[in-house]
Parts: structure tokens; sequence; C-alpha cells
């Protein structure tokens, strides 16, 4: 029903307004109990096997990665669609209001979205506002995705991320340091060596720190682009095993063009769907080469079926996070992967 009738419908309207419009239902949707139930009741996944990692039990494998609820607005009604966790964020210090409009568009004939967002959001202060009221649903894993203000300079980018891993220790179960994505200029500069052993310490200290603090542990990833090099990924790789940072996403969305028919390919920003798949796929699989076994990685970009959730586990990503494979397929794809994951 979704893709013959509501996608029509949904695709014939700008992608940015429907994204809000969507939020603003699922946010009003989630007060109220009568429009949960029936949610859950088609929505979840029967049965699930969970998955355990640095200490949280995920109630499956299937989680909704960053960047669809930027603001933490809508996560109760998000979880009746049967995702075992859900990333909010990427949330920045200060609220800003990201990059102009346009900067969304979709690629049809690739199964594709092309975004330039650049981390607009309402800020630290609102989202942990946001959080601190969540009625958060049984067995639901929160985690937050963390970024640096635009106009904070790279040498004191490391602030941003103290002063968000502060903010949030209480209020997630995991937090993500986000410094991939290509729309905030030069933050994926973070990756490099020069940047990233220092600011990976400092998070590190500083989780340390939250977790005395509040007497919980804090597992804290960090979320890598595709578009690194092989030597890079490995250079990458070694700092946060040495760190002991507890796990990687991979990945962000790509500046690459690669097989891409659709005249929105000019457009600049980050490229999500069915053409980061295979190279998605590679990063994790050379991630899972240079870490031990039990090392937790989860795998986004390109999962539009329950194949292509089955092809990220088989390359060695323990859970998998959907986005725009919801935009194609619709929230039953959430349920589809979980059940047949369950089966093998």
């Amino acid at each position: 029903m979704y893709k013959n009738f509501f996608r029509p419908m949904l695709f014939a309207l700008p992608p940015e307004a429907v994204h809000q419009g969507t939020l603003r239902l699922l946010r009003t949707a989630g007060k109220l109990q009568g429009i949960m139930k029936v949610l859950t009741r088609i929505y979840k996944p029967h049965p699930q096997s969970s998955k355990h990692l640095f200490g949280l039990e995920f109630l499956n494998q299937v989680g909704l990665a960053a960047g669809y609820d930027k603001d933490g607005e809508a996560v109760a009604c998000l979880a009746a669609l049967g995702f075992g966790h859900i990333e909010v964020g990427t949330v920045t210090p200060r609220p800003q209001p990201g990059n102009p409009k346009p900067r969304i568009f979709r690629l049809p004939e690739d199964k594709a979205l092309i975004n330039r967002m650049g981390f607009p959001g309402k800020g630290a202060e609102y989202v942990a506002n946001q959080l601190s009221r969540l009625d958060k649903p049984p067995g639901l894993v929160l985690g937050v995705n963390l970024g640096k203000n635009k106009d904070t300079p790279l040498d004191e980018a490391v602030n941003d991320y103290l002063f968000l891993i502060e903010k949030f220790a209480p209020l997630a179960d995991y937090l993500v340091i986000n410094i991939s994505s290509p729309n905030t200029v030069g933050l994926r500069q973070l990756q490099h060596q020069e940047y990233l052993g220092r600011l990976l310490e400092k998070a590190d200290h500083q989780r340390k720190m939250s977790e005395g603090q509040f007497g919980k542990k804090l597992p804290l990833l960090v979320k890598l682009a595709p578009d690194l090099s092989d030597t890079e990924l490995s250079q990458i790789v070694d700092t946060v095993l040495s760190i002991q940072i507890d796990g990687i996403i991979a990945t962000n969305t790509t500046i690459a063009r690669d097989g891409i028919h659709s005249p929105r390919a000019a457009e600049t920003g980050g490229l999500s769907g069915q053409p980061l798949a295979s190279r998605s796929l590679q990063v994790i699989q050379q991630i899972r080469r240079q870490a031990s076994d039990d090392f937790p990685i989860f795998g986004v970009g390109g999962i539009h079926s329950p194949e292509d959730a089955e092809a990220k586990i088989k390359a060695g990503a323990d859970l998998v996070q959907l986005y725009t494979g919801l935009i194609y397929q619709g929230p039953g794809l959430v349920k589809q992967i979980v059940e047949q994951l369950d089966s093998n």
C-alpha cells in the first residue's frame, strides 16, 4: 500500500516539507495511546532476537539512523514502528539553521537521496529537555549523535563534543561522535590524524568522568565516512581501538556519484540509499578484519530490503540502521527485516 498509494503522493511534494510534516504527525501520534496501540500491533515484529552489546540489550538488530529525528521530538511513536534502537540528532551545542534550502533531493531512478542539511536543529538545550521528558518505551535503546556547530573552528571542535557528552550522559544509552558528515565545511578533517587522536582521547576522558558522576556505563561510538581510502580507514580504526572507543558506525553519506543515473546527481551534498550499499559493505568488512570479532559495528547505507540487512550482518555488522530505505519502502521495512533476520 505504501509504495503504490502513499509514496506517489508524498513524492509529489517537496522532500523537506514531507519530512517535517511526517515528524509533526509522529510527534502528535506519540501522545495518543489509541494510535500507539494500533501502530504497535501493526508494526511490532514477532518474534525478535535480542542482541547484547557493550552492556546494553537491543530488542532486535534494526535501528533508526541519525538524521531523521534531529531534535528528539518523535521518539515514542518511532519506537512503535518496531525499532530496537533509535539514534536522535545530529545535535549541536547551539541552535543553527543549517544550509540554505532546498537541501534535500530525491533520486528515484537510483533509490537514493542527496542532502546538504548542515546539522539544522534546535540545539542541545532543547533536545535535552525533550529527552528528559520522554517516557521511554520499554526496552528501547536510545542513542544521541553529536556534532560541532558550523561556526566552531576545527581547533576548538573538541570543546563542542565535550560539552555534548556531559549534557547527554544522563539521558542517552550511547553517544556517537559524528565527524563524517560532508555538509558541515571542514568536519571530515576531524577524521585526520592531526585532530582525531586528541578528540577521541578527550571525549573518552569526558565519557569516563560522566560514567562516574551518573553511575552508569556510557558507550561511545564514532561515525565514519565511506569516502576514506583503505589506508586512512586503517589508521582511524587503529586510533579507535587504541583509545578503546566502544564501536564504529559505518557509514555516513558519500560524496561519490559512481553509477548514478538521476539528473539530480550534480547536486552537492551527501548521497544515501542503494548506491551506498556496496561501499558501506566494503568499509564494514575492512573494520571487521582489523578489529576483534566482538568489536561492535553498526552497518548503515543502502538497506532497502531484508537481504540488504543480511548482507551487512554477514559482512561483520552487529546491528543495522535505516533511513533512506524507509522513505522508499515504507515503515513496514523494519518488521520485514527483523523477522527475516530472526528466522535465519
